[in-house]
């Protein structure tokens, strides 16, 4: 073989260049040490009913008298809640993991899918139903056994569930544009989701700040659960150029 043959084979088997500045977004130790501590210290200023609470409650008021959930501004406010909206973001998944399973032959997308969801589900919920606090619409206590408030799941699972699509797409080597724009959701979803849920007057602030604590907590051990499981025992036909 010609040596212009073999620097022709080299460039075709070579993987695309990746769109600078766009990495697998697996979160650094500090990032989850700062999020550990916000999550912690909310929590307990909240159950101590310290001025957190105060503050939520000041924030509530301004949005109550902005009214939107009976204006016209309500649906075109409510569309930004669903970028943090399970089921539009399990259907983009479900489009991508379908997609890299056809084409890359490997199910790895569809398990850190899967782990994503479980923990997920498990700790959200067990946070909502420990601490039970009510919604800022809520007449009475704010903190009632039949409170499912705190924190928001539709923050963390904006956070979480973008997080491991931009993983994918960027550690399978998908096209630039697809990795900007998942990039953006990944980034943009989880603060437009929370400052609609706040205008909306369905979450209070402190929900929202623990929702994104929270979903990087988990975006950080899904990340190291795969790195001791799912990576070693797919690592040869995983079909991906990214470590």
């Amino acid at each position: 073989m010609t040596r212009g043959a073999v620097d022709q084979s080299s460039t075709a088997a070579s993987p695309a260049p990746q769109p600078p500045g766009i990495g697998i977004g697996r979160p650094p130790w500090w990032a989850l040490v700062l999020a550990a501590l916000v999550t912690v210290a909310v929590t307990v200023d909240l159950l101590s009913r310290g001025w957190l609470e105060r503050m939520d409650l000041r924030v509530s008021e301004v949005v109550s008298d902005w009214d939107l959930r009976n204006s016209d501004a309500y649906w075109p406010v409510w569309v930004f809640t669903q970028a943090g909206g399970r089921g539009f973001i399990l259907i983009v998944l479900a489009g991508l993991v379908g997609w890299l399973a056809i084409r890359r032959r490997t199910l790895v997308p569809l398990v850190r899918v899967a782990m994503a969801l479980v923990l997920l589900t498990t700790v959200v919920y067990s946070f909502k139903w420990g601490t039970g606090r009510t919604a800022p619409a809520y007449p009475g206590s704010f903190f009632h056994r039949d409170g499912a408030s705190y924190p928001s799941g539709h923050v963390a699972n904006a956070v979480l569930m973008w997080g491991v699509a931009r993983w994918q797409v960027v550690q399978f080597s998908l096209p630039a544009p697809v990795q900007r724009a998942v990039w953006l959701l990944s980034i943009v979803g989880p603060l437009v989701t929370g400052v609609a849920m706040v205008a909306l007057d369905f979450h209070w602030v402190t929900d929202a700040v623990v929702g994104l604590a929270v979903g990087l907590l988990l975006l950080g051990v899904v990340h190291a659960l795969d790195a001791v499981t799912v990576s070693r025992w797919v690592r040869a036909r995983a079909g991906r150029t990214q470590p």
